[in-house]
């Protein structure tokens, strides 16, 4: 709820599946949305899905940790796309 008082907009999902299918509305032919944050437990689960926007500027999808705390696979994904945009692993171990 901090990103709704922030003013952004907020979909909260049950599960994967009814995460998968929030994404698909949001990035259904549309750049309405720069950057979308997702719950990296969600995204544990959404990877195919999430990976076919890798290679794209938009939407930048960012995963951030859950109530329970990180459980790497933001800070996995940032060093992946550092490597893919400067050609290796700046950002060390």
């Amino acid at each position: 709820m901090g990103f709704k008082a922030l003013g952004l907009e907020t979909y909260p999902a049950a599960d994967a599946a009814e995460a998968g299918q929030i994404l698909k509305n949001l990035t259904r032919g549309s750049d309405e949305y720069a950057i979308i944050y997702i719950e990296e437990g969600l995204a544990a689960e959404l990877s195919a899905e999430i990976n076919k926007f890798k290679d794209r500027p938009t939407p930048a999808i960012i995963l951030i940790p859950g109530r329970e705390g990180s459980i790497g696979l933001g800070q996995s994904a940032l060093k992946a796309a550092v490597e893919r945009a400067v050609g290796t692993n700046i950002l060390g171990d």
